[in-house]
């Protein structure tokens, strides 16, 4: 299978911005693995500004763009140092791509971005892909890793998009708030009211919601690609979804008619 793998801030990171060291190893274990198996792992990374926030020693996320962006550098370097420093240890090469909006809307720009995850899968590396918030202005940014997930998704022709986040899946409520919301464990049709579940922001130093998660599954499920959702805080789920199992929510492929 062709799997991208999107990984939450809230995946890697402890509220304080500095990385959660078991989770992430734990993590980038289970993806090692099941590249093992022989499928095609690609990982979209959330984490750099949260990774700067800790390491610069910032007290919050920031609310100014140069602050934001001077984070995003530094986090960047620490982020694949640990990526590249972890799954070495299971022989596994990475690579790094840096990319905006423009390199989906602009016809040269996104056959060159295909073209070089081609040869790298070709070469068995696994590519680690974020978008480029050092550089990134309000006219060329995607703006979430949910959607830039599920772009890199349908551009690549992936089977499957796993989205790791703080939350179990779908519900039928705001978890947060209503003690009888129901996890949906399968979405077969992106429904009206399915999209009007979506609100809500995402964690402190994430830049998601619900709303992002279900966008992206409009741009995987239209693309003929599967999209799950499970919680990031147990990376062993990926397991099961990749299995079949149902765990988290699975948002089905539409069918080609």
């Amino acid at each position: 299978m062709r799997i991208v793998v999107k990984i939450g801030t809230s995946t890697l990171t402890h509220p304080s911005g500095c990385l959660n060291i078991r989770s992430t190893e734990l993590l980038c274990k289970v993806l090692s693995d099941l590249k093992n198996k022989g499928n095609n792992i690609i990982i979209v990374s959330s984490g750099a500004i949260g990774m700067g926030v800790g390491k610069l020693s910032l007290r919050e996320k920031p609310a100014d763009i140069p602050t934001k962006q001077a984070s995003a550098a530094v986090g960047q370097c620490e982020l694949m140092y640990t990526y590249d420093k972890m799954f070495s240890e299971y022989n596994h090469t990475i690579a790094q791509i840096l990319i905006t909006g423009d390199d989906f809307s602009h016809e040269d720009r996104h056959r060159n971005f295909a073209n070089t995850m081609e040869r790298l899968l070709d070469f068995g590396v696994l590519p680690i892909i974020n978008e480029n918030d050092s550089i990134a202005t309000d006219e060329i940014k995607v703006g979430d890793n949910d959607t830039l997930s599920a772009l890199v998704a349908k551009s690549i022709k992936a089977d499957l998009l796993v989205i790791l986040s703080d939350i179990d899946g779908l519900y039928d409520k705001d978890p947060h708030k209503e003690a009888s919301a129901r996890l949906i464990d399968v979405v077969e049709e992106l429904t009206p009211d399915i999209m009007a579940l979506g609100e809500g922001a995402g964690s402190a130093l994430g830049t998601g919601g619900m709303k992002t998660k279900l966008d992206a599954a409009k741009i995987c499920t239209e693309a003929g690609c599967d999209m799950s959702i499970v919680n990031g805080q147990n990376p062993e789920l990926l397991y099961d979804v990749i299995e079949g199992k149902r765990v988290g929510t699975r948002f089905c492929a539409k069918k080609p008619l």
